[in-house]
């Protein structure tokens, strides 16, 4: 079995804030929600900048507001 290579720290950050209520928007896009961590209205998180966490934010653009943080 081949061993992984250990994730590098990210030298970028996102801060995504969530700025419209989920209510109403279909299953998979509240899930969205919940799998980048925000709970409620106006909640923030600092996520690593990777491709997986570009595409979740691709999923709720109606939803989020992302800033790019360069150290965290």
């Amino acid at each position: 079995m081949r061993r992984k290579k250990p994730l590098t720290p990210p030298s970028r950050w996102l801060r995504i804030k969530l700025v419209r209520s989920p209510v109403g928007c279909p299953e998979k896009q509240r899930a969205t929600v919940r799998g980048l961590g925000l709970r409620r209205l106006n909640s923030e998180v600092i996520r690593p900048d990777r491709p997986e966490i570009w595409g979740m934010i691709k999923k709720i653009p109606h939803l989020v507001k992302v800033e790019i943080v360069e150290e965290k």
